[in-house]
């Protein structure tokens, strides 16, 4: 039996850090939004047992590699005696601070849950997910959320439709490096799901509709000067963006599609015009993209309970 099945980025529509635990893990507040940018999976079951990707991620040694330790969290939760070959096709950038790892670790639970016929409840599969990483339980939720703690206490949010305009500059940006700066912000007050609902009107247009901040900016924006010039850069040419989790990739939100594609071709007309003139400044972009928010995670009703 074969399953094709769907990995889709998230934004954080902000991200603030509220606080430190003793064990130095971050306490968070963020509202997470899937966006239809998506990696693809491909399963494969096996009798046999073994576990393996049809073909190496470039950067990503199989020690390292979440699909295959999350195929193999739930291999030992639950006992089941079949394997997987799981095909990655990449297209959520890695650096980029959209969850691509994440969300193909969830996916790869939710997707092998039925393969194997495991029948793990939602609640069971979030647990798995939780050891690795802190982004991950969301994606099996399946739903907008408001995210408190590290990023597993989760409150379904019904966000209006929206569109976004999501770019990579010529960066990619570790996380860890991130939250250990001394500089980084941990002390930003706490926020309740009303302060961010009452922030959310109708109409949103370039840069405008979006609560809060993201308190990993200027951190990147010091170690990653390309980041920052790629906002500035955006902003003077009237797109305000934000940056989504600990970067490199920087999001503007838009009521419509049709406004984010406008946005899309008004950028890729000047990095084409730029690109055939000597000595211009534009930075460099790895990605340019304008995409919907999705309402829902594609396997979302994968899980039965």
């Amino acid at each position: 039996m074969l399953y094709d099945v769907a990995a889709p980025a998230k934004l954080n529509l902000f991200l603030h850090v509220v606080g430190r635990r003793p064990d130095g893990y971050h306490l968070l507040q963020t509202v997470f939004r899937f966006i239809d940018l998506c990696d693809t999976l491909h399963f494969e079951a096996r009798a046999d047992g073994r576990i393996e990707r049809a073909a190496d991620l470039p950067g990503v040694p199989p020690e390292h590699d979440l699909t295959l330790r999350a195929a193999r969290a739930l291999q030992q939760a639950t006992g089941a005696r079949q394997g997987a070959v799981i095909t990655l096709e990449k297209r959520i950038p890695q650096g980029g601070g959209l969850g691509g790892g994440s969300s193909d670790a969830a996916s790869t639970l939710i997707a092998l849950n039925r393969l194997w016929g495991t029948g793990l409840s939602r609640r069971e599969l979030m647990a798995l997910a939780l050891p690795l990483g802190a982004d991950v339980p969301v994606f099996v939720f399946g739903q907008p959320a408001f995210a408190e703690g590290v990023g597993e206490l989760l409150a379904p949010l019904d966000l209006a439709p929206a569109a976004y305009l999501v770019t990579q500059p010529d960066a990619s940006v570790p996380t860890a490096g991130i939250f250990a700066d001394p500089d980084l912000t941990r002390d930003t007050p706490s926020v309740t799901i009303a302060d961010f609902l009452a922030s959310q009107g109708s109409g949103a247009k370039r840069g405008q509709g979006l609560f809060g901040r993201n308190d990993l900016e200027p951190v990147v924006y010091r170690r990653y000067p390309e980041v920052l010039r790629a906002a500035q850069w955006l902003s003077g040419r009237g797109i305000h963006a934000r940056m989504s989790g600990s970067g490199a990739c920087l999001f503007a939100q838009y009521a419509t599609m049709q406004q984010a594609v406008l946005a899309q071709q008004e950028i890729t007309a000047t990095m084409r015009v730029a690109g055939e003139t000597t000595g211009h400044t534009q930075p460099g972009f790895r990605l340019v993209r304008a995409c919907p928010g999705l309402a829902e995670h594609p396997l979302r009703n994968w899980i039965a309970r």
